[in-house]
């Protein structure tokens, strides 16, 4: 059993991999024998996870990239295939939300921000690298996407509209970069991340209670185990899933 989890002699990219679930997923895959690339706007960040995953005995490289402009993340693949010659693991992790008070204060600067980062940034990524792995040995992409890519809501207009086309590029791309690379996409619920450090948490552990089934916000470890499971053999037959990890989010 613990083979079908086995990363040995992979190599994994993870984008937003300097914090938070990405870097939780970043030191579980090297865990389990991956060499990893960690990616953030901030290389310092990256290498410090660089550092703890070269602890762990595997190789690392901290590449500082803006995953939200194309030519970035051209420069992040041709980084990541000069230093390990392949990628048999990429998670589109990057991805924010902004905050606004209403619909008609929401700038064409921000738009484009969050749009840029949770949905044009994966689209090039899985494209330059999906086709590589089609044509090589196969691969793995995993999308992290939201439950408000499918529970639209008042104040995540933007984001929701951005994950909800990550979903579909999950589906799309499955079937574009098949039969040799699997593309998955888990929908995160509510993690505890630097994320909510801007939220009312006393708000919303009120709402939790009733709208939570497990009634709290996710910690970012809990991501590891779809992680995994999503990039090893023990998903060998599921491509084009929306895997929920939202604790039971109405």
């Amino acid at each position: 059993m613990k083979d079908l989890f086995d990363l040995t002699g992979k190599v994994a990219l993870v984008t937003g991999g300097s914090r938070g679930m990405g870097r939780e997923m970043a030191l579980a895959f090297a865990q389990h024998g991956a060499d990893v690339i960690v990616a953030s706007r901030k290389l310092d960040a990256c290498e410090t996870v660089a550092a703890e995953v070269r602890a762990l005995g595997r190789r690392a490289l901290p590449i500082a990239a803006n995953v939200g402009r194309w030519a970035d993340c051209d420069a992040l693949v041709d980084a990541a295939y000069k230093e390990f010659g392949k990628v048999d693991v990429l998670v589109n992790n990057a991805g924010m939300s902004l905050l606004y008070d209403k619909l008609s204060n929401v700038t064409e600067a921000m738009f484009d921000k969050v749009v840029s980062l949770n949905l044009k940034g994966p689209y090039r990524l899985s494209a330059l690298i999906g086709e590589r792995m089609a044509e090589g040995d196969g691969g793995s992409i995993i999308n992290i996407s939201s439950v408000a890519g499918a529970n639209p809501a008042p104040n995540a207009e933007p984001y929701g509209a951005a994950k909800a086309g990550l979903n579909n590029l999950t589906r799309s791309f499955a079937f574009a970069l098949g039969p040799k690379v699997r593309v998955n996409s888990i929908m995160a619920g509510p993690f505890l991340t630097d994320i909510s450090k801007a939220w009312d948490m006393e708000a919303f552990k009120e709402r939790a209670r009733t709208a939570i089934a497990l009634q709290r916000g996710g910690e970012a470890h809990e991501i590891v185990g779809a992680a995994l499971y999503l990039a090893s053999a023990a998903s060998s037959f599921t491509t084009g899933s929306v895997l929920r990890v939202d604790g039971g989010t109405h």
